[in-house]
């Protein structure tokens, strides 16, 4: 084996030297080490089995140089690159699942405490209508009267009909009536209702030795001395039973009972109505007693009302009280019977059932098998085919009614094989041909063909595999079961095997597979009552057991939170501790344990005083250390939950020292954890209710780290929890934040907020516009701004449009040379409004650094790339605004109206600094302040702009002026523990929502070769796969110099000038950016390429998109926008489905090139790497920022020691390639640190460059406003070839991977160039047709990534598409 295992190191090492090709200009690799002398695995391996390795490795090793020696990419490299942006919180919306209001909980559980049992037997003596054969039935509660004498007959059948109800409701109080009068009845009848109250009372009728029922709706009874049949109204009867009530009627045709009862039973509610329109009770005085009520009484009928009872002497005479009191009895020996005496169970006599060992409330013995049986099979049969709400009513609500219907359905079964069909209200569909009945029938004969051994050789009963056979139907169905398919029939048979300890854990298994399927089966689940048991099984100490039963609680709670209140009352959430502290348990296991236990504290008092009590914190801050992501995320929530407004909880998170803990959870790699620490952290903020100096300074540290770490974090649920937090934050401390409002206001409107020679507004100054102020301000003293203007953004446009604030366009020659950095350049920044730069010292100066970091964070967020973060932002800011104008006014203690001078009025209907826009691109702004009563603005619309006075609006005149100039378009913040009518997040319901999905995913990784999303991806991936040879063959045709880019593919007009574009990798499809808007041109039905869909980018009016990129285009592609203020947002979807996935500030440093005054800047400029899911962003900064996106977190910023900015950049294999406006070209190894990253500087270039891609075999192309392109080698300082097009270029694109560019030079055409001698192939002057105008000037080139094709942006408006044509 030794000498074995030296030759396969042998021909291993020779096999790498053969197969490993050492790179261009590098060592071949050293030799590997060798082995040990003897491996660990080799010594289980026979020899036989060692050549065949070495035999094998061979082979491999010859085909994988066969492969390597194929150039071309395999199809399934496409399925190993992974996918941006595919995680369940940007392919859904963040909510949660839909909670069921409790429908599986009876709202009233009722139970049947008084039985009165009525016999008219008159033993001896038939009724004179019925003639009865010869022999007859005439067993009475499997007693023969006749065998007795007649008054102890009819003692013996009320002492069994007693005991046989006992064995169902034990508790209940029994009254027996045996051959009794009118009055016994009514005395009965009332007494037992009078004590039952509100319970039900049960009324079982015996009418065997009286006539049948009328057909006026009347019973009969005796009179006193037993000469006469006296009749009973039904009506009457209700009147003395009232409701709830249970009647069974076991008589000759019973079903006129039942017909009479409910005409009764209308007519009382008739009556009743009737007395109340006349104003009460008649005659008597006392109160109205409430209608019997239909719905509440329940009816048991032996036979329709035309139908006699079975008269078969194998059968009692009462076979429909039997079949309800005694079923397994009847069961049995109709069975025997219906078998021809035991042919199915061979020598099985009807005397032998009576032999049958064992105890019903025993399941080891066989009779209590077959009870048990026989309760899950009448449960099965009731669930599949009565309706839910039925179902709950009957076999749920009462256990004596319960059965009663269990054994009714044996009844239907036994009476419709004699001829008779029993009756029940509420009316049930026929069950007694369900096909369950057959497997009843296989269980019994099991059974019974063991009964002859077991009685005559004492032989041990062996337990039937009913349930086992049911547990694998039902397994079978799991494999297959879906939401859209019947539910499974044996849902109602697992409820039951939960009662055997030796199928139970099998039985667990498959709930929890069942509950697992969604929420859907969580409701049929505690539909069927898998509730009890369930809690029951929590007192179980069987560790095997736990993993089962935490998941299946985890699945009902994410279904219903209600039955938090359940686990408290019994103390069974002290289970779920045992299972967080118990270390064999695996973290996946503890994540629904944490997860149970956070749905057990939630918004209710008395679990989080049991879960503080039982050091759930503790517990929590000690499994901090877990590597799985789900487990901390509700470890953090967990906490968040547990000390949410409870003063207790968070003195004790204080001592353990819990926000430390919670805040090394804000670097984590997962963004739902970082959620969770922050929104744990906000929660701990919000739980004080009593500010002292600790906790004033706690909570101040908290929050300033919060802000420092999560400001500019990628994810938007971080980002909401953030602002979540700052709202508590801010209600923490309401004044300080008020008198920081005052003093913002007072510097935004020049003069204090109230001065009555001011011209302020009552709206808010908004972020946005405080930056476009602030640059206007500072250019006052350049351009000569007229000190009257009030510098909004409208001003600030118009200036733009007469050309006084004009920012040099792109790419144009006079503007290259580039004006040093300013020491102000980056104050209309979102940097200046985090650190409150932009503000000057009457607000900086007098307020604590605290302050202004939170405000200036929720400006910050208040211009948010994501609409729901920056609106929920922009509530908390105009809530703290509207409460401090409120407190202002009452501090005044005068009206507005009387405060409010002319010059006011007009300052309120049209401000100078209006707060941002609500309208969206395409719609009108409004034209009045929104944020005033539009009473109010009815009565301003006839006084703005002339003398008129002002009138008092009706409805506000005798409201103080607080009352509605505090007014707002979003909810106050609760300061107290009411309420909350503040920004609130879905985050907890949707992280919940994970635990309601699929979470057993075992063996599903297995790709289905069949389903339609394989195939759809599969015809992507070759799709691909030919636009690469396609490609191939148009780049051989170029080094051939066999075609031209000269076909023209179509030009379409677009409503505004564009200045991006974009074209997806694998497709035709072209992105085309104007200033606020994305158009997707592409081929819809027709000659030529159109514009298939727009919309807007959601910017702030005074920035523009610069750079689009397509990530995730081997399969269905994402487009990445950026714009110039350092924002980034990712689009999925390209028809009416599309929204925003994700939304992000790249560079909070970065000035919106309207604001950047005289200094040049290209805006965000973006490179996308998909092997890495790496977003690189750079721009006029100090750094280029690398972003992870699949942790949505800075990866690291690379410092460009530039003062110039940034204007292209592409990245291939861990190389970065950047261009800069001064010409300079700089290399960076991202996956170095950060100060050596740069490996490479190239400065031949002296201009602007526009265009840089980085090609195969190392090569980098360059081309800068000069006209000059050059190519470089990463290996070498100096550049290998310069090609000149002898015209400055005013823009450029290089081809990714052709060697080939194309440039709009001064001479107004598109020349096309190669990169081998930089001669012209052709150019283009003008649109194709007879009279095909000229080109406008192109302001954008855009070659398509893998095709020879190239887009062209006009500044009038059109975008050429041109393509390669072969000659």
């Amino acid at each position: 084996l030794i000498l074995l295992d030296s030759l396969l190191q042998e021909c291993f090492q020779s096999t790498q030297a053969l197969n490993m090709p050492a790179s261009r200009g590098e060592p071949p690799p050293p030799s590997l080490p060798q082995a040990p002398a003897r491996s660990s695995w080799l010594g289980f391996l026979p020899v036989s089995a060692l050549e065949d390795n070495v035999r094998n490795m061979n082979i491999e090793a010859e085909e994988a140089y066969e492969v390597d020696e194929d150039d071309s990419e395999p199809v399934d490299s496409f399925c190993k690159l992974p996918l941006a942006f595919s995680c369940p919180r940007h392919l859904q919306p963040v909510q949660g699942v839909e909670m069921i209001m409790q429908t599986w909980r009876m709202r009233e559980r009722m139970k049947t405490v008084s039985v009165a049992l009525v016999i008219c037997q008159n033993v001896g003596v038939d009724p004179p209508d019925v003639t009865k054969t010869q022999p007859c039935a005439r067993q009475e509660c499997w007693v023969d009267p006749l065998s007795l004498n007649p008054q102890r007959a009819l003692e013996t059948i009320g002492g069994n009909l007693q005991r046989q109800y006992e064995r169902w409701q034990p508790r209940a109080r029994y009254r027996q009536s045996l051959d009794p009068t009118v009055e016994e009845v009514r005395r009965l009848a009332t007494g037992l209702r009078r004590s039952a109250r509100d319970e039900r009372v049960l009324f079982h009728y015996n009418g065997h030795g009286v006539p049948r029922p009328t057909a006026n709706g009347e019973i009969w009874v005796f009179n006193r001395s037993y000469t006469q049949y006296i009749p009973l109204s039904i009506y009457d009867l209700q009147s003395w039973m009232g409701s709830p009530s249970i009647y069974v009627y076991d008589c000759n045709n019973a079903g006129i009972i039942v017909d009479s009862f409910r005409n009764f039973a209308e007519q009382h509610e008739r009556e009743y109505v009737e007395q109340i329109r006349a104003g009460g009770p008649q005659a008597g005085g006392t109160e109205l007693p409430p209608p019997p009520s239909l719905r509440n009484c329940i009816q048991l009928a032996a036979c329709s009302k035309d139908q006699l009872l079975p008269m078969n002497p194998d059968l009692p005479a009462d076979l429909f009280t039997a079949c309800l009191t005694t079923p397994i009895k009847v069961a049995l020996r109709w069975f025997v019977m219906k078998n021809d005496l035991g042919q199915l169970a061979p020598k099985v006599k009807l005397e032998q059932l009576e032999k049958i060992p064992g105890q019903f409330g025993d399941r080891r013995t066989m009779l209590g098998e077959l009870n048990w049986i026989f309760t899950a099979i009448t449960d099965t049969i009731a669930w599949n085919t009565l309706p839910r709400d039925t179902f709950q009513k009957l076999f749920r609500q009462d256990l004596l009614v319960a059965s009663l219907f269990r054994n009714f359905l044996l009844a239907e079964r036994i009476m419709k094989s004699n001829d008779c069909t029993p009756v029940s209200q509420p009316k049930l569909p026929g069950t007694h041909q369900h096909p369950m009945w057959e497997a009843w029938d296989l269980a019994v004969d099991i059974c019974l063909s063991q009964l002859k051994n077991i009685l005559e050789e004492d032989k041990t009963y062996l337990p039937s595999s009913f349930f086992e056979e049911q547990l694998t139907a039902f397994e079978v169905w799991l494999s297959h079961g879906c939401e859209e398919r019947s539910p499974p029939e044996q849902l109602p048979i697992v409820l039951q095997v939960l009662l055997s300890q030796a199928h139970r854990l099998r039985a667990l298994d498959l709930l929890g597979k069942f509950l697992d399927l969604g929420p859907w089966a969580v409701n049929l689940a505690l539909s069927v009552g898998i509730f009890p048991y369930v809690l029951k099984l929590l007192q179980s100490s069987a560790r095997e057991l736990r993993p089962l039963l935490v998941f299946i609680w985890a699945k009902i709670l994410a279904v219903d939170s209600s039955c938090q209140q359940d686990l408290v009352r019994d103390q069974s959430h002290k289970y779920f501790l045992t299972v967080l502290q118990d270390p064999a348990m695996l973290p996946q296991v503890k994540t629904w344990a944490v997860f149970v236990l956070s749905s057990v504290v939630q918004g209710y008092k008395q679990g989080q005083d049991e879960a503080v009590a039982g050091n759930l914190i503790s517990i929590c801050l000690n499994e901090m250390d877990e590597a799985d992501p789900v487990f901390k995320q509700w470890l953090a929530i967990c906490l968040g939950t547990l000390w949410d407004k409870h003063e207790e909880a968070r003195g004790r998170a204080t001592r353990c020292n819990a926000p430390e803990s919670l805040e090394t959870l804000l670097l984590d790699q997962t963004p739902e954890v970082r959620a969770a620490a922050v929104y744990a952290l906000g929660t701990f903020i919000n739980s004080c209710s009593e500010r002292t100096e600790h906790a004033n300074t706690l909570d101040q540290n908290i929050a300033t780290r919060l802000l420092q770490k999560m400001l500019e974090d990628g994810s938007t649920l971080v980002r909401k929890e953030l602002v979540v937090t700052m709202q508590y934050v801010v209600n923490s401390f309401p004044n300080n934040f008020m008198n920081l409002m005052r003093a913002i206001a007072d510097e935004d409107d020049g003069t204090s907020l109230l001065s009555s020679s001011s011209a302020s507004t009552l709206g808010r100054v908004s972020s946005e516009d405080k930056l476009s102020r602030q640059v206007l301000q500072q250019r006052r003293s350049v351009v000569g701004i007229p000190q009257s203007m009030t510098g909004s953004v409208t001003e600030l446009n118009r200036m733009g449009d007469l050309g006084i604030l004009t920012t040099p366009k792109r790419g144009r020659k006079s503007v290259i040379g580039l004006a040093g950095v300013g020491t102000q350049h980056h104050v209309a920044s979102l940097a200046s409004l985090a650190s409150m730069a932009c503000y000057g010292p009457g607000v900086t100066a007098k307020f604590k650094p605290f302050y202004l970091k939170v405000v200036g964070g929720l400006m910050v967020l208040e211009r948010d790339p994501d609409k729901e973060v920056g609106t929920m932002a922009r509530q908390v800011l105009d809530t703290i605004y509207n409460k401090m104008v409120a407190a202002e006014r009452e501090r005044k203690g005068s009206g507005v109206f009387r405060s409010l001078s002319q010059a006011e009025l007009h300052s309120v209907s049209a401000p100078g600094s209006p707060a941002k826009a609500s309208f969206m691109l395409g719609e009108s702004p409004p034209g009045h302040n929104t944020t005033l009563p539009a009473s109010f603005r009815q009565g301003l619309a006839g006084s703005v702009g002339g003398q008129h006075s002002l009138t008092l609006p009706s409805d506000l005149a005798s409201k103080p002026a607080q009352a509605w100039l505090g007014r707002s378009t979003v909810s106050d913040i609760s300061e107290d523990g009411g309420q909350e009518t503040g920004v609130k997040t879905n985050f907890l319901a949707w992280s919940a929502k994970h635990f309601s999905s699929r979470l057993m995913n075992l063996g599903e990784d297995m790709v289905d070769l069949e389903s339609e999303e394989y195939w759809a991806r599969q015809w992507l991936y070759d799709r691909n796969e030919k636009v690469k040879r396609r490609a191939a063959a148009e780049r051989k045709s170029v080094e051939e110099g066999s075609g031209r880019l000269d076909d023209q593919l179509g030009v379409v007009k677009i409503p505004q000038p564009p200045s991006v574009l974009a074209y997806e990798p694998y497709t035709s499809s072209l992105a085309v950016a104007t200033r606020d808007s994305i158009l997707l041109v592409g081929n819809k039905p027709g000659p030529s390429p159109q514009v298939t869909t727009s919309w807007g980018n959601g910017n702030s009016r005074v920035s523009q998109i610069t750079s689009l990129q397509f990530c995730n285009s081997h399969e269905r592609g994402l487009l990445v926008a950026g714009s110039d203020d350092g924002c980034v947002r990712v689009w999925r979807g390209w028809d009416e489905s599309r929204h925003l996935v994700t939304g992000w500030t790249l560079l909070p440093e970065m000035v919106p090139q309207s604001l950047a005054g005289s200094r040049v800047s290209y805006g965000l400029q973006l490179a996308w790497s998909q092997p890495d899911q790496l977003l690189v962003g750079a721009g006029d900064a100090k750094n280029i920022r690398l972003w992870d996106c699949s942790a949505e977190v800075r990866l690291c910023d690379l410092p460009i020691q530039s003062d110039s900015c940034v204007t292209c950049l592409h990245m291939d294999k861990g190389v970065l390639a950047a261009s800069f406006g001064d010409g300079q070209i700089k290399l960076f190894d991202y996956r170095a640190p950060p100060a050596s990253a740069r490996i490479m500087a190239f400065r031949e270039h002296k201009q602007l460059v526009l265009s840089l891609k980085m090609q195969e075999g190392g090569k980098i192309v360059s081309g800068c406003t000069e006209g000059v392109v050059k190519v470089w080698d990463i290996r070498r300082q100096s550049s290998l070839t310069t090609l000149e097009t002898n015209q400055p270029a005013v823009s450029l694109d290089i081809h990714q991977s052709a060697p080939v560019f194309a440039a709009w030079t001064s001479t107004q055409q598109i020349s096309f160039h190669s990169l081998y001698e930089g001669k012209v192939l052709n150019q283009i002057r003008y649109h194709e047709g007879l009279l095909g105008n000229r080109l406008g000037p192109v302001n954008c080139l855009k070659f398509h990534p893998s095709l020879i094709q190239l887009a062209a942006a006009s500044t009038d408006s059109h975008v050429s598409m041109f393509g390669y044509r072969r000659y």
